[in-house]
């Protein structure tokens, strides 16, 4: 699915005349031949993010899309991992410096500070050869997300950080899939793929450094211990 190479800490994935879904920044439904993971540094607060992007890939050995989707993260490119399974791949960037906590026995009463600096992030990309619709798209996001919090849950005790983001992709010139969910091969071939490569990436990330253990630990981060109202439709 994806041609993957980086290039001034900047990792493309190309695939041409792919349809995009990105919940990131300036994210949304595109055509585009490449989507882009940029790292960024430590304290960066460009005043116009847009041209800060467009700098970033402008020092790059790609030609440049301007209609691309673009991921941003604290993580260095050289900690991307790309796993393949059958009609899917996926790539992966893990940092976990801003972890995001759900406690599931919560004892607050009011929503969290959100933290000055977010410089970790996990990113996901997630592609597959087959011609989803823009439904099945849509889900293929819920289903990497919910392979990347199961995959951090089990190695970190966190779903994930302050500003994760998912990306998502499909060939609409492949064989026609009509949906995307867990049980299909492109659903579950994408939570094998989600998994493989954040738990690569995150292996990789911190290889000699050990991730935090708690909110409280971290540098960064948010515990979401606010308790909401429930009620029955219609009470």
């Amino acid at each position: 699915m994806f041609d993957a190479t980086t290039s001034e800490d900047v990792l493309r994935l190309r695939h041409p005349g792919a349809r995009w879904l990105s919940t990131g920044w300036d994210g949304g439904l595109a055509t585009a031949d490449c989507a882009y993971n940029v790292t960024v540094p430590e304290g960066w607060d460009p005043a116009d993010l847009q041209s800060y992007v467009d700098g970033r890939l402008a020092d790059t050995d790609f030609e440049a899309r301007s209609d691309a989707p673009v991921l941003l993260t604290g993580v260095a490119q050289r900690h991307a991992r790309v796993a393949r399974c059958g009609p899917v791949e996926a790539a992966a960037t893990v940092g976990l410096s801003n972890p995001a906590a759900l406690p599931m026995d919560p004892t607050g009463d009011s929503l969290p500070d959100a933290p000055e600096t977010r410089t970790g992030t996990v990113n996901v990309f997630v592609g597959t050869t087959r011609a989803l619709d823009d439904a099945a798209l849509s889900n293929l996001v819920a289903v990497a997300a919910e392979a990347k919090a199961a995959t951090l849950l089990h190695e970190t005790g966190f779903p994930g950080t302050t500003t994760d983001a998912v990306v998502a992709a499909r060939d609409p010139t492949g064989d026609r899939a009509e949906f995307s969910g867990s049980a299909t091969d492109v659903g579950a071939a994408a939570r094998a793929c989600v998994r493989d490569a954040v738990r690569a990436s995150f292996s990789s990330r911190y290889a000699d450094d050990d991730p935090p253990e708690s909110v409280a630990g971290a540098r960064h981060g948010v515990s979401t211990n606010v308790q909401a109202d429930v009620f029955a439709p219609g009470e």
